[in-house]
């Protein structure tokens, strides 16, 4: 007998003290503030979050955001006191408060199983002997394939991206700065095809279509392709941008500080040329 459908809420924290976690809920009402009841629960000492400061209500297959806090809800940066989500919206609790993603997934639940029957007895009958064959050297075991292949395969991946989420419900996808791969990133220093991410063997992979062994994983770059594991930290290129993989398809952007441009540290050596030329020049005024 099959179950209804199971709807399964993720909230993808952007930013606020559990920025980079996701977490799911399946309840009708999905209630959040600081108080200690709340499903979704800010830390006490975050006093612009209300105690009970807003609700998610399961509506059929929608669900809906009511606002119950002092300092507003905002969903898209407009504030709101009613308003039904759609996959991708991002929730602020109070002006300059804590971001989150909004998504919902249906899920299939598990087909409930009549007992089987136990199994007759069967009548044993011998098998009659084989012929023997003269052994055959066994053949040597095949070499570990230096590349996995993507497949076309269904798997969830998700990845987020400054205030945005991207989810896939089928690999390989491609990332790159051309209009034609699944996931664009408009930057100079990324490729038209930079990368392509797969699943292949339970896990998730990487591969570096640039030819330049720009992608690094926890600072090192891979040689061309490489599988993910849980906390690695991907670098598309040495200026970013950067991810962190948080486990079962989920990738989500690490803000880093950008080093000083060299136009800055240009500007910084002849400030300092021209200091000390001052200063000589002072020395030698003195000296007449």
């Amino acid at each position: 007998m099959r179950r209804p459908p199971l709807i399964v809420v993720q909230l993808v924290h952007i930013s606020g003290p559990m920025k980079g976690e996701i977490q799911e809920f399946t309840e009708s009402v999905i209630s959040i503030g600081r108080h200690s009841s709340c499903h979704l629960r800010f830390p006490a000492n975050l006093t612009q979050i209300s105690r009970k400061h807003a609700e998610i209500i399961r509506d059929g297959n929608q669900f809906k955001l009511i606002d119950q806090s002092t300092n507003g809800t905002f969903v898209n940066g407009k504030r709101v006191q009613e308003v039904y989500l759609k996959n991708g919206d991002v929730l602020e609790f109070s002006e300059g408060g804590p971001k989150v993603s909004f998504l919902s997934e249906i899920k299939e639940a598990p087909i409930e199983m009549e007992a089987p029957l136990p199994p007759r007895e069967k009548e044993i009958v011998p098998e009659p002997p084989r012929p023997i064959s003269p052994q055959r050297p066994s053949p040597p075991p095949p070499k570990e394939s230096p590349e996995a292949p993507p497949l076309r395969v269904k798997a969830s991946l998700m990845i987020q991206y400054g205030p945005t989420i991207r989810s896939y419900k089928e690999l390989p996808i491609l990332i790159g700065r051309s209009q034609k791969c699944d996931f664009i990133l408009d930057q100079p220093w990324i490729s038209d095809q930079h990368a392509q991410i797969f699943f292949f063997e339970n896990e998730y992979w990487i591969k570096d279509l640039t030819g330049q062994k720009l992608i690094q994983i926890n600072r090192q770059a891979i040689p061309f392709q490489a599988p993910l594991k849980q906390n690695d930290e991907i670098g598309l290129t040495p200026r970013g941008p950067t991810f962190r993989y948080l486990g079962e398809g989920r990738l989500a952007e690490v803000e880093e500080v950008p080093p000083p441009m060299e136009e800055e540290i240009k500007k910084k050596e002849e400030s300092k040329a021209h200091e000390k030329k001052e200063s000589k020049g002072l020395f030698s005024f003195f000296k007449k």
